[in-house]
């Protein structure tokens, strides 16, 4: 077990000495069971926060212009395959002049 420290300043008497020990080993004691006083735990979380209401909304309705789009491109996909996917490449008209 370790003793404190010898104290270099003459003391005035044996009591006063024992108070001084006394009380710095009380301060030792209230150091080494000391506590942290700062904070390190992730900061509360709120739920309102993180939860983007008009993005998810931009999102909704991105993601129904897409679906849509897709339905349409389905039907066209599927009369060009229904009727052969016949072209309509003739140029039938006549050629004018503009003079």
């Amino acid at each position: 077990m370790h003793r404190a420290p010898q104290l270099t300043l003459p003391r005035g008497s044996k009591y006063l000495q024992c108070t001084w020990e006394k009380a710095y080993q009380d301060h030792r004691k209230k150091v080494r069971d000391a506590q942290p006083l700062v904070d390190t735990r992730a900061p509360l979380c709120l739920r309102h926060l993180h939860l983007n209401i008009k993005k998810l909304k931009l999102e909704e309705e991105r993601l129904s212009v897409i679906n849509r789009d897709n339905y349409l491109l389905l039907e066209k996909v599927s009369c060009i395959m229904r009727t052969r996917g016949q072209t309509d490449n003739r140029n039938d008209y006549t050629h004018r002049s503009r003079n």
